[in-house]
């Protein structure tokens, strides 16, 4: 009867005969679905898109999806795969059930189920409503949850899911981004699974909600970032049009939300060109077509970027630097907060471009923007930037410019010294190669500059900020350049004064073997002393350095490395060339770099330690080839312009350690924890001896990595040791009979 009944309804949807009513119609196919014959219940189930074609009735509509939710609840699996087709079939009648908790209570039920196949029908049943349960948590804990499953069809299931999911809800796509992530990263599934999840996050990266998509960016990057490159090269060039396409989107809109994306996908792209720099030109040429075409906001963040990347990467060429100067000559039309900050951010960008040598052009072209509309504090940002990429002859101008608009002696002292030391390092970059009495000249010169900014210097510190770091450095700066002049000296020294002709007759009777050398042996063994004691010096202001940044720890370091190079070019030159191993250094060349000024000292130590290798193999010492290695090192290091990093100008952090003391009895040493900004400790001390002791505590801060910072401070207290009246009745007593024992500490000792 009912086979019967429901052929006559698709006769009659589909050639027109007599037509039943929509009641009539629904009573019909329920008789089908309450059949006890499973052939009868599928055809009834796969005649209701034809039924919602006909009569598309909300209450129609809602009564048969509840009819059709009993089925997928109570039915077997192939009931369920037929009505799963029907909703899918019917998605543009979906909004039309009105009884929507109700339809999806009865769905919702079979998740529980212990049939795998029957969970995986089920999530891509709540996929096909997601446009009408975008919100359902419990819907979304349940995808987040089979994602994790072990049977590959219900994985399948939920990254339909949620694919369908995150194209109607924000939120769940949000949170399912880092999910699809460690899904990709720790994946060991079949590649079919693997391109699924890919696609689900390419998708979040064009959903219409611009958070979302700066989170798939951060998805995807993360996702080439960590895959080995032979196995991601289609998904890169994905990525960076991803990348691309939220840029092009957010730049030309300055409101909080666009900006917050764009700086989540520069951030991105960042991350990205470091781990696979092919990608890293078409990147910058496609930003700085944009940054025509950019808001002022926008314009400093992409110029943020765009420096970021090129002092990494060397990406920013010659061709591309008048580019960036038209842009200059335009960019700033208003002494607005935005446009100062895009002043510095394009001048950042030029000097990084520029690789620290400045055109006369250039030059001019900043500086009529900056008289023209610049404020004080955006020249003084400005000629910091030049400090910190070497270009010192136009950071000197801008300090000599800026002394006379302060209104604080301190910061006229602050600024003649930062003009002095710019002097003196441009003084040092007129350095050629093979002039040892223009590099004389040079470092007398500069010397000359630095000693005055020193004074300076110190003129501007003031008990708030006291300048410590910076005297510190610049000391050791006089120092290591006072030092590279008399290694230059004693390698002239060989000229004027060579090895006697009984030099090794002498080195033999003597036993000591550098007498061969004559004396300028010794005076290299002096000079070799020396700067292993300013590296030493170099490794105490870096531990001392605390509250410093990555750049200027590193910085620091670089210092510290080329004084150990140039004590074991001449320990290996001259000294000891049998014994001297070059192993320790390791391949140079492969170690990353995170900026220009490291790039070329890292360039300038291989180098230098190619040339001493290969030079200490062929000849004996001493000759002439090996003080000419020596000062063509000396030179090759100080053609390097100098970086002031950021920590020489400000602090990002500042610590303070304040100690309290009493006369309590403490230990010797003890590591405590801080809470809450404060911590609290005791020492026990033993006094064997009576008087008065000194005692000196000092505080240090221990890192996370183990690393032990001499932040200080030092405090000194006096402790005055008396003897208890127990232990001095009991010396009387032993007096009064006749002994004389010397003064001992009992454990009721008062001090």
């Amino acid at each position: 009867m009912s086979n019967s009944t429901a052929r006559s309804f698709l006769s009659e949807a589909c050639y027109g005969e007599q037509e039943l009513d929509a009641n009539s119609a629904l009573m019909e196919l329920d008789k089908g679905l309450r059949s006890g014959k499973l052939g009868e219940q599928c055809e009834a189930v796969v005649l209701f898109p034809k039924l919602f074609q006909k009569y598309p009735f909300p209450i129609l509509i809602n009564s048969a999806f509840l009819k059709l939710a009993d089925i997928f609840r109570l039915g077997n699996n192939f009931l369920r795969l037929c009505v799963l087709k029907v909703t899918q079939q019917s998605e543009k009648h979906l909004e039309k059930i009105l009884n929507v908790d109700e339809f999806v209570k009865r769905v919702f039920s079979v998740i529980h189920s212990n049939d795998p196949v029957a969970r995986a029908i089920t999530l891509r049943m709540l996929g096909s409503l997601a446009s009408i349960i975008p919100e359902r948590k419990n819907a979304h804990h349940s995808i987040r949850q089979s994602l994790d499953s072990h049977d590959n069809m219900e994985v399948e299931a939920a990254i339909f899911a949620a694919a369908s999911f995150s194209a109607q809800s924000k939120d769940f796509a949000a949170g399912i981004c880092n999910k699809v992530s460690e899904m990709i990263q720790g994946s060991t599934s079949v590649p079919p699974r693997l391109t699924d999840l890919v696609k689900l996050a390419q998708e979040c990266c064009y959903h219409s909600n611009l958070a979302v998509a700066a989170h798939g960016v951060i998805v995807l990057s993360n996702i080439v970032i960590s895959c080995p490159e032979k196995d991601v090269l289609q998904l890169e060039q994905e990525t960076v049009l991803g990348v691309e396409s939220l840029l092009m989107l957010c730049s030309q809109d300055s409101s909080p939300s666009a900006q917050a994306a764009l700086k989540t996908g520069l951030t991105s792209l960042v991350k990205l060109l470091k781990s696979r720099p092919h990608l890293s030109q078409s990147a910058v040429e496609f930003l700085l077509g944009q940054l025509h075409l950019s808001c002022d906001s926008s314009r400093v963040l992409m110029c943020h970027s765009l420096a970021a990347i090129a002092t990494h990467l060397p990406v920013l060429g010659d061709g591309m630097l008048g580019d960036l100067v038209d842009l200059y000559r335009v960019a700033s039309h208003s002494s607005t907060d935005k446009q100062q900050e895009l002043l510095v951010s394009l001048a950042t960008v030029i000097f990084v471009a520029s690789q620290s040598s400045l055109s006369a052009e250039v030059q001019s072209v900043i500086k009529e923007q900056l008289e023209n509309v610049a404020n004080g504090w955006t020249v003084y940002r400005i000629a910091r930037q030049a400090s910190r990429m070497g270009c010192h002859e136009f950071s000197s101008e801008l300090y000599q410019s800026l002394r006379t608009r302060v209104a604080s002696e301190h910061f006229y002292f602050w600024l003649n010294s930062l003009r002095e030391f710019s002097q003196a390092e441009q003084c040092l970059s007129l350095v050629t190669d093979g002039d040892y009495s223009g590099a004389m000249s040079a470092i007398a010169e500069a010397l000359r500059s630095y000693q005055k900014g020193i004074a300076s210097l110190t003129a501007a510190s003031t008990p708030l900020s006291p300048l410590t770091f910076q005297c510190e450095f610049i000391k050791l700066r006089i120092d290591t350049l006072q030092a590279l002049s008399q290694l230059i000296c004693t390698c002239n020294s060989l000229k004027t004064s060579p090895p006697p002709a009984i030099a090794t007759t002498i080195a033999l009777s003597s036993g000591n073997d550098l007498q061969r050398c004559g004396r300028i042996a010794m005076q290299m063994k002096v000079s070799m002393d020396e700067f292993r004691s300013l590296a030493a010096r170099y490794a105490d202001l870096h531990q001392a350095s605390f509250d410093a940044d990555y750049a200027t720890l590193r910085n620091v370091e670089l210092q510290q490395q080329s004084c150990l190079l140039v004590s074991h070019v001449i320990e290996a030159l001259i000294l000891d060339s049998q014994t001297a191993s070059f192993q320790e250094y390791g391949p140079l060349g492969s170690v990353q770099t995170h900026s220009e000024y490291e790039r070329r000292m890292m360039s300038v130590f291989s180098r230098v330690l190619e040339e001493v290798e290969g030079l200490a193999k062929k000849h004996p010492p001493v000759s002439f080839l090996h003080t000419g290695c020596l000062c063509d090192a000396v030179i090759a290091l100080l053609k390097v312009p100098l970086s002031f990093q950021r920590y020489f100008f400000q602090k990002l952090q500042s610590t303070s350690i304040k100690i309290a003391l009493d006369s309590k009895t403490n230990e010797i040493e003890q590591r405590v924890e801080p809470h809450n900004d404060y911590f609290s400790t005791q020492f026990l001390l033993n006094f064997s001896i009576l008087g008065t002791h000194t005692v000196t505590v000092e505080a240090s801060v221990v890192d996370e990595s183990g690393i032990e910072w001499k932040t200080g401070p030092k405090t000194t207290v006096s402790v005055k040791s008396l003897e208890d009246p127990y232990s001095q009745q009991l010396r009387h007593q032993l007096q009064q009979g006749g002994a004389q024992p010397a003064p001992q500490r009992g454990a009721y000792t008062r001090f």
